[in-house]
């Protein structure tokens, strides 16, 4: 029985919601607002909420480190030029910014989703959108080979849908309503699941203009996030650190008592003045004054240690050397110490992280250059489509050097004859439209050479009368 679109919505919708609640959680991790797991139920219930607002969050950093040095800065096509139209769609919708966000949401949620889209008699649109707002179905047995694409968004008291095929569109729409701070199915208005269709477009593409970016993607299994392999081990730094400062509080200080004494009394007086008991005082206030007093023969001070909580900072520290090994952080982002560390040790403590970076753009740069191939098809250029689908992504370099490491390459790569323009785009933050700058200030430069401009490029020789002062004054 072949499915009709209600059906495809339906299921895409359904897999979404599932996505979407794995997603939440390891946001709350990124976030640091997760409980305090890993805790005894006497500890919870010793220090009850007190704990709650409490995270050291390495969830943030670990993502964190990746997205900041994954940086596109052109596209190049197959035959190695730099596609200008492919960096001003990029630019125009503000993709410089936004890709960095939807990298971001990748590394967290395990997937995010750019979408390519050009209404009419409007540029062409390029937005990201995180596993929450978007679904992509394969068709069976092809892996790369989209089906189908869900895209939803709110609007008000209305949820709107789009589903995506290679030929059409299907909009949707359906009421909603909010209870409690939670989205509720108006089903008596609409009946059903409340879908009802407001009309269709056609798709010119001829493909699923809605492109996945998905973070680790294996053969067989799902994408995964980031914070996964972090998510335990930080709960268990949040744990010891309850337990350290619990202790710091109750244990830390050195703790005395007084042996062989009672506790400080005081008479309870009836409406005669006549002694009917006596009660103990409070020693809290003792305590503040820091009085004490030995009036029984026999009484004596004792003292005991204040605790040892270093033990808790090991185990807190080696839970950290675990987080960066399993996730290639360089330990000089978890622990901030970076005393007497040589230039090349450095670069060896990063070398981890800077593979791991490379790695992360050969994945996302297919999905990067199926998005400007979509732009480039959406403009109704299919040659420089097929182009894009051949070339590359230019990234910034994933490894930070100083500018005097930068220096001292590229004038060895210069020795051995390398071109100007091979050595400004390995130049960090370098764009495409400052090397073309250059180089028409360097063409201006050779020009003025050849026809015998020579002083043009140093400026306007002083007059003779302007000569005269410097002449006199060096006594000439």
């Amino acid at each position: 029985m072949a499915l009709t679109p209600l059906d495809d919505l339906n299921r895409l919708y359904a897999k979404l919601q599932r996505r979407a609640g794995k997603a939440e959680v390891w946001s709350d991790y990124y976030n640091g607002e997760v409980p305090l797991k890993f805790a005894s139920p006497e500890f919870k219930g010793q220090t009850g909420s007190l704990f709650d607002g409490f995270s050291d969050n390495w969830c943030q950093v670990v993502p964190d480190v990746t997205v900041e040095r994954m940086v596109p800065i052109a596209f190049r096509l197959g035959d190695g030029t730099i596609d200008e139209k492919a960096w001003d769609a990029w630019r125009r919708n503000e993709c410089d910014v936004e890709v960095g966000l939807a990298f971001l949401e990748a590394l967290i949620a395990g997937r995010s989703y750019g979408l390519v889209w050009k209404p009419d008699g409007v540029n062409t649109e390029i937005t990201f959108h995180d596993v929450r707002q978007a679904v992509v179905e394969y068709v069976p047995g092809k892996r790369r080979v989209r089906r189908a694409g869900l895209l939803l968004w709110r609007d008000g008291d209305q949820e709107r849908a789009s589903l995506f095929y290679p030929d059409r569109v299907y909009l949707w729409v359906r009421q909603v309503g909010v209870i409690d701070g939670h989205s509720d199915l108006l089903t008596a208005t609409f009946g059903g699941t409340g879908w009802i269709s407001v009309g269709t477009l056609a798709n010119p593409l001829g493909v699923v203009p809605l492109v996945p970016l998905e973070n680790r993607a294996r053969l067989r299994g799902k994408p995964i996030s980031e914070i996964a392999n972090v998510a335990p081990l930080q709960d268990t730094v949040n744990t010891l650190w309850a337990h350290l400062m619990t202790a710091a509080d109750e244990r830390a200080l050195p703790a005395r008592a007084v042996l062989g004494m009672d506790r400080p009394t005081k008479e309870i007086l009836d409406e005669d003045g006549e002694v009917i008991g006596e009660e103990d005082l409070p020693i809290d206030e003792f305590r503040r004054n820091r009085l004490l007093w030995l009036e029984r023969e026999g009484a004596s001070i004792a003292e005991f240690s204040g605790a040892d909580l270093e033990n808790y900072v090991k185990v807190i520290e080696a839970a950290v050397r675990h987080i960066a090994a399993q996730t290639r952080t360089p330990p000089s982002y978890l622990t901030g110490e970076m005393v007497n560390i040589s230039a090349d040790a450095l670069v060896a403590s990063e070398a981890g992280l800077v593979a791991k970076v490379q790695e992360r753009q050969r994945f996302f740069g297919a999905s990067l250059r199926e998005i400007m191939r979509l732009e480039a098809l959406a403009n109704g250029d299919p040659g420089r489509a097929e182009a894009l689908a051949m070339g590359s992504v230019v990234w910034r370099d994933a490894q930070f050097r100083s500018e005097a490491q930068y220096a001292d390459a590229l004038t060895k790569y210069k020795a051995i004859n390398v071109p100007d323009e091979a050595l400004w785009e390995r130049m960090p933050d370098t764009t495409p439209e400052e090397i073309e700058r250059w180089k028409s200030m360097r063409d201006d430069q050779a020009a003025a050479i050849v026809g015998g401009n020579i002083a043009g490029l140093f400026g306007a020789k002083p007059a003779e009368d302007d000569e005269a002062p410097a002449q006199i004054a060096q006594g000439q």
